[in-house]
């Protein structure tokens, strides 16, 4: 039996090596914030007013519109 014959310059086989020992391996992707269970994003369009209402107490103003959209479609003991 034939011994294999090394295929490739002794140049081509060292910078082969080179690049395996010096490739940052990859990173894992990063973790995108997740939406709460349960949420979901939307677009709506209201009123000016309406939206100057809400947000006329500060942040929250969004936990307030949907506290509102529940308690309109009588969710509000869920």
């Amino acid at each position: 039996m034939k011994p294999t014959r090394r295929t490739g310059s002794a140049f081509d086989r060292a910078e082969a090596a080179f690049k395996s020992a010096t490739t940052k391996p990859v990173e894992a992707a990063p973790k995108s914030n997740a939406v709460p269970e349960g949420k979901e994003l939307v677009s709506i369009r209201l009123d000016r007013a309406v939206l100057e209402h809400f947000q006329e107490d500060g942040p929250g103003w969004q936990d307030r519109i949907n506290a509102a959209l529940r308690k309109a479609a009588g969710m509000d003991g869920a």
